[in-house]
């Protein structure tokens, strides 16, 4: 088996793709990201021909999709589906977004294994969990009933900052800097994007075919640097459902902010934990549903302008929504 580096290498090349209209990135907007979107990583898509409504002939850049098996110690978890970068992100925030890892565990090893798609974790402390992965399959095929009681676990417990803030000069900084970032969406659409943020700065930028892979990458990161969730703003390009939600409020983040819209539950749950809850955030426009009274109104109005259309993240092919 061979070994990966807990944390990889984070250099990322400054250019980009030219695609769409998308014009060179800035490296202005860029300079703040500790991590981002490699799209010129030939691993991560394929190039596809195929037919257009006119009958032409057409190559275009498809998302990869691979299964990813996850072992904690010596038991076998599950098989994820996913682009295949940061394996080891993604197999910490799992372990960590299911309770099946603790805060205080000491990680000894992680393992990836790119021949046969399998990612091990290996923990000081000895674990097993036969049980709860016996109950896993009795529930459904998918495991969602279960997933989402693990999700649960410590929902109600979690208290999240009172302190924390978000200025709304800070949410259009950030969706600008985030829609210039060169990405496996603009290249290739069919994927989620999730940013872990600090003020008007994007940290953690990171893509996934499920937004919840895109969010146990980001706790996976945050796990092995030690990096706080109570000042944080997590951003999302997916919908504001309960799972990202729960998700979120499990990170101890306080603040989740989406280009989507809303679900009811989600609402719900976001007022239930007090977890501040703004969606639709394109351009000059947002919606706060839970949490307002975090949001400090500082943004001048004579600075705001409509998303340019370069930057709108609706699918990189045609008019087909995300």
């Amino acid at each position: 088996m061979t070994k990966k580096p807990a944390v990889p290498q984070n250099a990322k090349p400054e250019t980009s793709l030219v695609k769409r209209g998308v014009a060179k990135a800035d490296p202005a907007l860029l300079k703040d990201f500790l991590l981002r979107p490699d799209p010129q990583n030939s691993g991560l898509t394929e190039r596809v021909l195929g037919t257009d409504q006119d009958g032409k002939t057409l190559e275009i850049p498809v998302v990869v999709e691979k299964p990813l098996t996850l072992f904690l110690n010596g038991q076998e978890i599950v098989t994820m589906m996913t682009i295949g970068d940061y394996p080891d992100y993604l197999a910490l925030g799992y372990l960590l977004n299911q309770n099946m890892l603790k805060p205080d565990d000491v990680i000894t090893a992680i393992e990836v294994d790119e021949e046969l798609d399998l990612v091990v974790v290996r923990t000081e402390r000895a674990t097993n969990y036969e049980e709860k992965l016996k109950k896993k399959t009795r529930t459904s095929g998918c495991a969602q009933g279960t997933v989402f009681g693990d999700l649960m676990e410590k929902f109600e417990d979690v208290v999240l900052s009172a302190e924390a803030r978000i200025h709304t000069s800070w949410i259009y900084t950030l969706s600008r800097k985030i829609n210039a970032a060169p990405s496996l969406y603009l290249e290739a659409g069919a994927i989620h994007g999730c940013v872990l943020c600090h003020g008007d700065k994007p940290l953690i930028y990171v893509e996934d075919v499920g937004r919840h892979n895109a969010v146990d990458k980001i706790a996976g990161y945050m796990f092995l640097k030690g990096i706080s969730a109570e000042d944080k703003i997590f951003y999302t390009t997916g919908r504001l459902t309960s799972e990202m939600v729960i998700k979120t409020v499990h990170m101890g983040i306080p603040i989740l902010v989406s280009r989507s819209g809303f679900t009811a539950w989600g609402v719900d749950l976001a007022r239930q934990a007090g977890l501040t809850l703004i969606g639709r955030a394109k351009g000059r426009r947002f919606t706060a549903l839970a949490g307002q009274e975090r949001i400090i109104f500082d943004h001048d109005e004579n600075d705001l302008q409509e998303e340019d259309s370069r930057h709108q993240r609706a699918a990189s092919r045609g008019s087909e929504k995300s």
